[in-house]
């Protein structure tokens, strides 16, 4: 089973994306924060991080840049979680290093979409 990282410092949204991803068969780890959440990715390994952009200790922004100037972690694709939906954010976000963003709140359908046009067709 692909494992998700799920960086959301907002627990109902992230009750409920942890809840519907499983529901698909993905295993998902959770971190609160920038800093837990660089430091879940370099330990862990996820197959895929889901990045609020707007989270405490260290930002979405600078987490990305962090983990993608990282050997390792640099190769596992982010798809930036934002409320943020103005002109240029978009643009923003896959120029700090995300690999796709996503809109809050989130359409679950299409990120599903994305999510496996990264890992792979959809789970069992």
């Amino acid at each position: 089973m692909p494992t998700i990282l799920l960086v959301e410092d907002n627990e109902l949204n992230r009750d409920m994306l942890s809840r519907r991803l499983e529901r698909k068969g993905y295993t998902v780890a959770i971190a609160v924060d920038g800093g837990e959440a660089i430091e879940k990715a370099l330990s862990g390994s996820p197959d895929l991080i889901l990045m609020d952009m707007s989270i405490p200790v260290v930002d979405g922004w600078e987490a990305v840049r962090r983990l993608k100037a990282d050997a390792t972690a640099g190769r596992i694709p982010i798809i930036a979680l934002t409320a943020h939906a103005m002109a240029g954010d978009r643009e923003k976000a896959i120029e700090a290093g995300c690999d796709e963003y996503e809109t809050k709140p989130v359409e679950f359908a299409r990120l599903l979409t994305k999510i496996e046009g990264f890992l792979g067709s959809s789970q069992p």
